[in-house]
């Protein structure tokens, strides 16, 4: 399970660095902070179920802080309009 967390660092590593190069450096910072979260937990030996719980911990704040994004702070209508 451990090398599960680091696979989804070095994929979120490759995000960060995408959105580093398409100029979305806010985008870029939060995920280098997930690369790096990813890769510490990685190294820790947790057991499997603490390692889901924590997946589980972490699909929650992502899924609300995604909800509250796209619900209050997203233009209506789009950025073009």
């Amino acid at each position: 399970m451990d090398r599960m967390y680091r696979v989804l660092g070095f994929w979120t590593g490759i995000f960060a660095v995408m959105f580093f190069l398409g100029d979305m450096y806010t985008t870029s910072l939060i995920f280098f902070g997930q690369t790096g979260f990813f890769l510490l937990l990685s190294y820790l030996k947790l057991s499997e179920r603490m390692y889901i719980y924590v997946f589980g911990a972490y699909l929650t704040i992502f899924f609300a802080g995604f909800t509250y994004w796209s619900t209050f702070m997203m233009p209506l209508g789009g950025a073009g309009n």
